[in-house]
């Protein structure tokens, strides 16, 4: 029952209802039109693989308007939260991938002056570290003109590591030129496997090291895909101008296939050390507000539209339809 004296407080406590109530629906409303437009748009515009040239010009884009490099730092790769995993912040997990994957691939007793190729450098981050923590001598290469460009002005002086284009799939250098030959994250843009794996013993030197580090499809070829993991790869594939992830099994196969591998490929899943990533890397959108003003509307519309990605990503390797492999080879002497 309404007291007849408190009538007209419960008829404005009940309008103030219904315009709370209608305001959360507005504002649902524009959040559902827009994230379908936004939506929309993440569909209708991928950057599928077409050749070396779009993969070239997918990061020149990215380094051009600089929204990859503010929000991840200067390394445009996984970070790395230990084992088990825990908390970091993104920029240090992403230098301790490096030093991790240092170590883990015999790296840390080489001495100064060991030549290091880094295959697919980005804007230099890991060869700055390489250089500078252990003394390395260090050619990046990238087939990105921009990222080039960028990794040589953020390269202080006296750090050892400079850059150049070149493709990765067909490298400029001759045969045993290298100490190691380094690479993190590149493989799933090279459109040939077995062609990558020949590329990168053929100009390590006899007894140097290789060490790779990528993202890998789960071994399909006893069990295939199924009726989710098919379109979510083609959107891991088609967003970020993937011709095809291999899987560890079969490029640790296609290292061995050259005849140029001492002994056996070690391979190793670092997908529960790197998991934390994909949200974090959402997360640097909300820690890093800055971006906001220094990017504008326009910046924040380009940054959702790598959400969706990124949320794909985490649930292909939370799953096990991705993980994420590490390779370690030693070059023998003379192909059999």
């Amino acid at each position: 029952m309404v007291f007849p004296v408190c009538a007209p407080f419960a008829v404005a406590a009940s309008e103030t209802v219904s315009l709370n109530i209608g305001g959360v629906g507005l504002a649902l409303g524009i959040i559902l039109a827009l994230s379908a437009v936004l939506m929309g748009l993440y569909l209708r515009s991928p950057r599928t693989y077409q050749s070396a040239a779009s993969v070239a010009q997918s990061y020149d884009d990215w380094t051009e308007d600089g929204l990859l490099e503010f929000y991840w730092g200067d390394h445009i790769h996984l970070g790395h939260y230990g084992s088990p995993p825990q908390r970091k912040d993104f920029r240090v997990a992403k230098a301790d991938f490096v030093h991790e994957m240092v170590r883990w691939g015999g790296l840390a007793d080489l001495p100064a002056g060991t030549t290091v190729l880094d295959v697919g450098c980005g804007i230099g981050g890991s060869s700055r570290i390489l250089a500078r923590d252990y003394g390395f001598d260090v050619t990046g290469i990238t087939i990105s003109p921009r990222q080039v460009a960028r990794a040589t002005e953020l390269t202080p002086d006296g750090v050892t590591a400079r850059f150049a284009v070149d493709d990765a799939m067909a490298l400029s250098f001759p045969d045993g030129a290298f100490d190691v030959v380094w690479s993190i994250e590149a493989g799933p843009h090279m459109p040939d496997k077995a062609g990558f794996a020949r590329e990168l013993l053929r100009v390590l030197k006899p007894g140097g090291l290789l060490v790779v580090a990528d993202w890998n499809q789960r071994d399909d070829r006893e069990v295939p895909l199924n009726g989710w993991e098919r379109p979510v790869m083609k959107q891991l594939l088609d967003q970020w101008a993937h011709p095809a992830f291999a899987s560890i099994e079969g490029f640790a196969e296609a290292l061995a296939a050259t005849g140029w591998v001492e002994g056996e490929v070690m391979t190793a899943d670092w997908t529960p050390e790197t998991l934390p990533s994909w949200l974090d890397s959402i997360w640097q959108g909300v820690v890093r507000p800055a971006g906001l003003v220094k990017f504008g509307v326009a910046g924040f519309i380009k940054s959702l539209r790598e959400v969706p990605t990124l949320l794909l990503m985490r649930l292909a390797f939370g799953t096990g339809l991705c993980r994420f492999g590490m390779f370690r080879a030693r070059r023998r002497a003379i192909a059999s």
